[in-house]
């Protein structure tokens, strides 16, 4: 009996020296998204504040392609010490209904850290178009069945399944044009070529305010604290719509738990830094927080969320 308290105690006194002592060198955060994203502008805020709580680097990688995979799949194989970690958006959610290889094993997956932060879509259209409110877009639409055409930033984007969520819930048709990126969706919407297309309010805010985007609705159920004059789809006929872009902290397979767990401490801690909520404000950002078990639920109820969504609108696995 005394051998296993004497085990217990070691095992308690080596998480707990993990703790103490991590990070033991530069941390990595690993952004698997182009420069100027979302997930990109949260995690250089976030980078910011533990460069100084944790008194060593955090340095800021951008790894794009194949839809967050890359980036994705080079912290899944990085040493599980806590040193190479993922900031990642819903796109980590909506993978797993896109593609049918993951770059991680589905037995052993990548350890859901922390939630930081989300902004919500908002459905945006050319302020010079024909689409004054969302019943305008829902008229054309039922006026012609799968030709009204709305655009996201790829198939399986999490553009792409904020749309078609919108699109299963008003129970209409439409016909999507996936582009390469953000900006190029944008501009097509602003040239009056596309209806709509759900943009971040963090990447779209600028532009509704230049009065070069109409802002039709936000997706959260609340209407965005950064921009209380766009009403809610949810406001305008649809009282369960609620969709945001959210934002979340990764790490390899077999992180130590210890590690785990002061990561999300210090990240919770951050999201109540007064220049960090302040940062994250400017660009329709609210930064939240949740347990690490908390999170580990949140993804998973995620994952089979999107898978559904993917399978009303046939999305076909790539």
């Amino acid at each position: 009996m005394k051998k296993i308290i004497w085990m217990v105690l070691g095992l308690a006194f080596c998480i707990g020296a993990q703790a103490q002592t991590y990070p033991q060198g530069p941390v990595k955060l690993v952004v698997p998204l182009t420069p100027g994203s979302g997930a990109d502008t949260a995690a250089r805020i976030v980078a910011k504040y533990l460069n100084k709580v944790w008194q060593q680097p955090v340095v800021v990688e951008n790894k794009p392609g194949a839809g967050g995979l890359i980036g994705t799949g080079a912290v899944s194989n990085a040493e599980a010490n806590g040193q190479t970690l993922l900031f990642q958006s819903v796109t980590f959610a909506t993978n797993p209904a896109t593609y049918k290889k993951l770059p991680y094993d589905l037995a052993k997956p990548m350890v859901n850290i922390a939630y930081v932060g989300d902004t919500p879509y908002v459905m945006v259209t050319s302020p010079d178009g024909p689409y004054k409110s969302i019943k305008d877009i829902i008229a054309a639409a039922k006026a012609k069945p799968g030709e009204i055409p709305f655009a996201s930033v790829g198939v399986g984007s999490s553009t792409h399944f904020a749309a078609e969520y919108f699109i299963q819930a008003a129970g209409i048709k439409m016909n999507h044009i996936p582009l390469k990126g953000g900006p190029e969706a944008i501009q097509e919407v602003m040239s009056g070529r596309i209806a709509f297309c759900m943009a971040s309010l963090s990447t779209a805010l600028g532009q509704i305010k230049g009065g070069k985007l109409l802002a039709l609705g936000v997706a959260s159920k609340n209407r965005s604290p950064a921009a209380t004059d766009i009403p809610t789809i949810a406001e305008q006929g649809f009282p369960n719509f609620d969709m945001s872009l959210w934002f979340g902290v990764w790490a390899p397979y077999g992180t130590p738990a210890a590690i785990v767990q002061k990561v999300n401490n210090d990240l919770a801690k951050a999201m109540q830094d007064p220049e960090v909520r302040e940062a994250y404000a400017k660009v329709g950002i609210e930064p939240k927080q949740m347990s690490a078990e908390e999170f580990n639920k949140f993804v998973k109820e995620e994952i089979s969320r999107y898978q559904k969504i993917a399978t009303n609108a046939q999305i076909e696995l790539q």
